[in-house]
C-alpha cells in the first residue's frame, strides 16, 4: 500500500516538475519572438532611401511645375536627378535644363529617359553631412565664403564651394534652381550644404531667380537655407518644399561671426 502511494508521488512529482519546464520554454521561446521582432526595421516609419523610393507628393509636384511654368522656357539647374524630375525638361520646353547628380547608378539607370534637351552631369562632393556645422562657422568666417564675391572669385579656400562644376553652370545665367541632392540621408552622407550654398552664389548673379529646396523638414536643410538665401527672401512653399525669390545684387545676405 505505501508502494503504491510513493509511486503516485513520484508520478505527479514528474507531472509537476514536467509542466515547469515546458511553461519556462514556452515563456523563453515567446520572449525571443518579440526581442527578434524589435530588431526588425519598422518600413513604415523609416525614411525611404534616395534612390529609387522617394516619393514627391502630388501637390509638391504641381507646385514645382508652376513655378518652372511661369518663366519656361527658362535656364532650370537641379541638384540631384529623381525619377519624378524627368519630366522637367518637356516642363521647361524650348529651355536649358541641367540636372547635377552624385550617384553613377542614377546617371546608368536614368541618363536614357531625359529629354533630349537636357544635360546630366555627374559631380562629386567633397564633404559629409556630419561636417554642416563646421562647414557653417568656415563660410560665416572666411571672406572666400562671402556671397558678395560672386561666381567669378570662387575659390578651394572656400572648403563649402564645389569649383569643380561644369564651366556650363558657371556661364549660365540661371532663372531657376531646385536642391534635391544630393541624398543626405546620413551623417556620413553627402550633405546638402554645399548645392544649398552653390545654389544662393549662382542665383546673385542671376536675374531674379527663383531656388526651390526640397527637404526643408530636416535641419541641414533649414539652416543653410536660412543662412544661404535668407528667411526675407522666402516667398512661397508646399509640403516639403520652400521657394525663395533672390534678386540680383540685393537682399545680399551678410554673413555674421559666430
Amino acid at each position: 500500500m505505501s508502494l503504491t502511494k510513493r509511486k503516485l508521488i513520484l508520478v505527479l512529482i514528474f507531472i509537476l516538475v514536467s509542466a515547469s519546464l515546458f511553461r519556462v520554454l514556452r515563456i523563453t521561446l515567446t520572449t525571443s519572438y518579440f526581442l527578434n521582432l524589435e530588431q526588425v526595421p519598422n518600413t513604415k516609419n523609416t525614411r525611404p532611401d534616395t534612390y529609387g523610393n522617394k516619393i514627391l507628393s502630388e501637390k509638391e509636384l504641381r507646385f514645382l511645375s508652376d513655378i518652372i511654368l511661369q518663366k519656361s522656357p527658362c535656364n532650370l539647374l537641379v541638384f540631384g536627378l529623381e525619377d519624378q524630375y524627368l519630366k522637367l525638361p518637356a516642363i521647361n520646353e524650348g529651355g536649358k535644363t541641367v540636372f547635377l547628380e552624385d550617384k553613377p547608378e542614377k546617371l546608368i539607370d536614368l541618363t536614357t529617359d531625359v529629354n533630349g534637351s537636357a544635360r546630366v552631369y555627374r559631380i562629386r562632393y567633397k564633404t559629409s553631412a556630419k561636417e554642416a556645422y563646421k562647414l557653417l562657422k568656415h563660410a560665416r568666417t572666411h571672406s572666400s565664403c562671402s556671397l558678395r564675391s560672386g561666381v567669378r572669385t570662387l575659390t578651394a579656400k572656400c572648403k563649402i564651394a564645389l569649383t569643380g562644376l561644369p564651366k556650363e553652370v558657371f556661364k549660365t545665367k540661371w532663372d531657376v534652381i531646385v536642391v534635391d541632392g544630393p541624398g543626405g540621408d546620413g551623417p556620413e552622407s553627402p550633405g546638402r550644404m554645399s548645392a544649398i550654398y552653390m545654389a544662393g552664389v549662382l542665383a546673385r548673379a542671376g536675374n531674379g531667380t527663383n531656388v526651390v529646396v526640397h527637404d526643408v523638414d530636416r535641419m541641414i536643410e533649414k539652416w543653410f537655407s536660412w543662412e544661404f538665401l535668407s528667411e526675407k527672401n522666402l516667398v512661397s512653399s508646399k509640403g516639403k518644399f520652400w521657394n525663395f525669390k533672390i534678386d540680383k545684387k540685393k537682399n545680399l545676405v551678410s554673413l555674421k561671426q559666430v
